[in-house]
């Protein structure tokens, strides 16, 4: 099975403090992968090294076989990765569709096509498609900062896939979710998972979500992968137990 992403013997050193301690995972084309760990296990960081926001102490990360290690997140973002955040990137004052012409342009990262091109850089068609995949199409007029908080994850969500990225990584999706909308993103990714082949890591403290929406889990503590598997047989893992879930 062909891998997107391989992570390479990736370390991130603060001074005389390891926060990540020679990581090295794959995460193969259509795979839904999930990254957990206890607060402080270094998960943050780890994403933020493979993404070009911090520039890791050493090791290697690479997309589609190229090495993109210390690459810019608009570099990224230009060879098809993606990402949500914690805190949502959603801007309030555009619409819905807005949103995601808007992240569809960031993808395409030409200025001067956006000075002169097409006022919706012919992204129009594609986000009313991303729009109606995630069931926003009563919403599409409406302006982001007067949706649901969960709504607003949906439209985070989907502006993430908006230029069929190789790759997504999802930072806390369920965050603060209520249960019903929480039901909808889930069953949305797995969606888009089955009907785009898309590939996508999640960090999540949410266990049940976690557990239910990925194919394969990896545990990180300290700064090293401590279990990976899959979710029932990480769930059982003493050393998981002991480290995260019976905290």
């Amino acid at each position: 099975m062909a891998s997107v992403l391989e992570v390479r013997n990736l370390s991130k050193r603060f001074g005389g403090i390891t926060a990540v301690d020679d990581v090295s995972f794959d995460v193969h084309e259509g795979e839904i992968l999930g990254l957990i760990g206890p607060n402080g296990s270094g998960k943050s960081t780890l994403f933020n090294c493979i993404l070009g926001q911090l520039a890791p102490s050493a090791g290697e990360v690479r997309v589609d076989g190229h090495g993109v290690t210390g690459l810019r997140p608009s570099e990224l973002n230009r060879r098809g990765v993606s990402r949500t955040f914690q805190l949502l990137q959603v801007f309030p004052k555009l619409t819905v569709r807005e949103n995601l012409i808007l992240a569809g342009q960031e993808h395409q990262g030409r200025m001067l096509a956006r000075l002169f091109g097409k006022r919706d850089a012919g992204l129009t068609a594609q986000a009313d498609r991303m729009i109606a995949f995630f069931r926003l199409s009563h919403l599409a007029e409406e302006t982001a900062g007067s949706l649901s908080y969960g709504q607003q994850k949906l439209l985070d969500a989907a502006m993430a896939f908006m230029a069929g990225p190789r790759l997504v990584l999802l930072d806390e999706p369920a965050g603060g979710v209520n249960l019903t909308m929480l039901a909808s993103l889930k069953e949305r990714l797995h969606a888009i998972n089955a009907e785009e082949n898309a590939t996508f890591v999640v960090i999540e403290h949410n266990m049940e979500f976690v557990m239910s929406l990925c194919s394969r889990i990896l545990v990180l503590a300290e700064g090293r992968i401590i279990a990976e598997g899959a979710p029932e047989a990480v769930r059982r893992d003493p050393r998981v137990i002991e480290a995260y879930l019976g905290h």
